[in-house]
Formats: structure tokens, C-alpha cells, sequence
């Protein structure tokens, strides 16, 4: 007997082979002149098409959304070319592949922004976080608050990033919500302490979720549109006063919009999956009608355990798909792993990237 992990699932508009999912992975290897994929972003992910469905590393939708060195774009003409010959060999190998939409906010740097301008944000209040600047890592620059007739050019940038996502050929989007980067800011009221209809009551912090995922849904569809929250990670300094009340609101906007499917990072993000009383996964993933993919410190008895048991229909693995391309086919054979090399996690070139061998090479 199969175990349901290995089984199809139908995700919106497509069905996926398997519900072993790739997690969204910056890898800081674009293209220096201009943040687009090439070649070895071809074969990196073709690689890895055995997966239910990949979702790729996080991908700027404008210039203004970069908080990394060498991390992809998807608003200019030679992105949507190198993610369009991604798609190609994903899709060739048999593959689902989707889009994760990135805008960083405050996570970033004067030396990545145009013009060496202030990151944006919903409030001026700097992170007491790192970024990688393509020298090492550097603490994060003050930002500056976001005028509130600037909004709406910000919810057109979502929406033409989905666009020009469906026209790179990529079968859905994700909208990243998560790990304190700009509307996981604006959700939170440690990051958003603005005075005009985006801040203050919870239902004004989720409004810029809220017209974001109304711009992607109306652009290409609900059904080829899913988000990712971490409702309880402190990544990249973020916090709230009251993270269940903030985040049963977040995912009621979400069940609203009828997305594909809800992606959550379970505990802090590559950390404990703990939580503190009264946090509830299992309480805001029940107020989803739709697909629900868990992440966060997964291994395959627990992914096995979790889907048998209803408490998800997709398991999203990050570090283990880094060094396993074939990680579904390991983890349905109980197969051994590679380890991977956290030296060659960001930034470089093939090495730690496209030469891990699969099962068969192995062999």
C-alpha cells in the first residue's frame, strides 16, 4: 500500500504527482547584471522536477523588493526569459513548478536599492536584522514608512509579477506573506505602527494581504495562486503582540480569496516547531477550506504521520531537497540522504548546487 505522502493531489488548477513539495530556497545565484536565472538555475531546477510541486526560491517583483545580492527578478524581459527556459525543462522532466512573489520591505540594504534609496516599509522602524550585500552579511539599513497613496503601486507590483509569472510558464504563484519580509511587516503590529487605514486594528493590517491576493486572483485566477504565512516565527526580527489574533484574521482573508492552497511555516522558521500556550496551528490550518502544506522540520515518518492523519495534504522540505534532487524517490524508498554543504548554500556556482548525485548516480 501507498502512503497518501506519494499519492496525486489536485492543488487548484493542477495536479501534482506526489505531495513531497519543495520549499522555497534562496540560493543567491541570479545573474550579477541583471538578477535573471540562467543556465544553471535550468538544470538545478530540472533536477528536482520529481517533486509534487517545486516552489522556487523567492523572486523580487521589482527592484525596490531586493534585500539580497544575486536573488531573482521577475519584472523585467530577461527574467521572464530565464525563468521561462526553468519552466520549459521543469515541465519536459514532468514537473509542477510555482513562483514564489517576493517584496523584502525593510529587509535590505541602501547598496541593493535603487539609487541607494531607504528600503520601504509600513513604518520607520529599522529590523535588527542581517542581509547579504555580496561581501557578507550586513545589518539591514533603516527604512523609510510608505506613503499611504504609494499602496496602490505596490498591489499593481504584485499583480504584474503574477502576470509576468504565468507568462514565464510557471503553473501557479506564491504570494510570500512570511518570515518578516514586507506583508508579513505590515501584518504585525511589532513592525506596522501607522495611523492610516493599513494600521492600528488587526483588520487594517491584514488590508494590504487582502488587496494583494485581490489583484494576483483577478490577474491569473485563484487557482493558481497560494500564499505562505509563518504565523509564529520571529524570522528576520518581526513580532506581534498577539500573533493568533493577528494570524486567524490573516488566514480568514486567505479562505476568503479561495487560493489553491495555504503554505505555513510551523514554529519559528528552521527552528523549534514549539509553541507558546494558546498558539494553535492546527486552530487557524481548520479555517482553510482549501489545499494546506505544512512546513518546518519535517522528516519522512513525520510527513508520512501527518498527512495519513489528515493534518495536512502536502509536506513542503527545504534543507533535505538542497542536497537530495531525488528526494521523493529517497524518502518512498526510506533511502539513504546526502548530507549537505551549508558552504555552498549562497552564492557561487554549480558546486553544492547541481552536482549532488541522485540514487541512481549514486549507485
Amino acid at each position: 500500500m501507498t502512503d497518501t505522502l506519494f499519492e496525486p493531489l489536485t492543488v487548484g488548477a493542477v495536479t501534482v504527482p506526489n505531495r513531497v513539495f519543495m520549499a522555497p530556497l534562496t540560493r543567491n545565484r541570479a545573474r550579477a547584471e541583471d538578477d535573471a536565472p540562467y543556465d544553471i538555475h535550468v538544470e538545478y531546477y530540472r533536477q528536482r522536477a520529481g517533486a509534487g510541486l517545486i516552489i522556487t526560491e523567492a523572486t523580487q517583483i521589482t527592484p525596490e523588493g531586493k534585500g539580497y545580492a544575486w536573488t531573482p527578478g521577475i519584472y523585467s524581459d530577461a527574467q521572464i526569459e530565464g525563468w521561462g527556459a526553468v519552466t520549459d525543462a521543469v515541465h519536459a522532466a514532468g514537473g509542477r513548478i510555482a513562483l514564489q512573489l517576493w517584496h523584502v520591505g525593510r529587509i535590505s540594504h541602501t547598496s541593493l536599492q535603487p539609487d541607494g534609496q531607504k528600503p520601504v516599509a509600513p513604518s520607520a522602524i529599522a529590523a535588527d536584522a542581517k542581509t547579504f550585500d555580496g561581501e557578507g552579511f550586513v545589518a539591514t539599513s533603516e527604512p523609510r514608512a510608505l506613503e499611504t497613496d504609494e499602496i496602490p503601486r505596490l498591489v499593481e507590483d504584485f499583480r504584474r509579477a503574477a502576470r509576468n509569472a504565468i507568462e514565464a510558464g510557471f503553473d501557479l504563484v506564491e504570494v510570500h506573506a512570511a518570515n518578516g519580509y514586507l506583508i508579513d511587516q505590515f501584518l504585525r503590529d511589532g513592525a506596522n505602527q501607522r495611523t492610516d487605514a493599513y494600521g492600528g486594528s488587526v483588520e487594517n493590517r491584514v488590508r494590504l494581504l487582502r488587496e494583494v491576493l485581490a489583484a494576483v486572483t483577478e490577474e491569473i485566477g485563484a487557482d493558481r495562486v497560494g500564499v505562505r504565512l509563518s504565523p509564529f516565527s520571529n524570522a528576520n526580527a518581526i513580532s506581534d503582540s498577539d500573533p493568533m489574533a493577528t494570524f486567524t484574521a490573516a488566514v480568514d482573508v486567505v479562505a476568503e480569496a479561495g487560493l489553491a492552497y495555504l503554505h505555513m511555516v510551523e514554529g519559528q522558521t528552521g527552528g523549534s516547531r514549539e509553541l507558546d500556550g494558546g498558539n494553535s496551528i492546527d486552530a487557524l490550518r481548520k479555517r482553510f477550506p482549501g489545499v494546506y502544506v505544512a512546513n518546518n522540520g519535517y522528516d519522512r515518518d513525520l510527513a508520512i504521520e501527518t498527512v495519513e492523519a489528515g493534518r495536512a495534504d502536502a509536506i513542503a522540505f527545504g534543507v533535505p531537497f538542497i542536497a537530495n534532487p531525488d528526494l521523493p524517490t529517497r524518502l518512498e524508498r526510506n533511502a539513504p540522504m546526502n548530507a549537505a554543504d551549508k558552504d555552498t548554500f549562497y552564492g557561487g556556482g554549480r558546486e553544492g548546487y547541481t552536482d549532488y548525485p541522485t540514487l541512481a548516480e549514486s549507485a
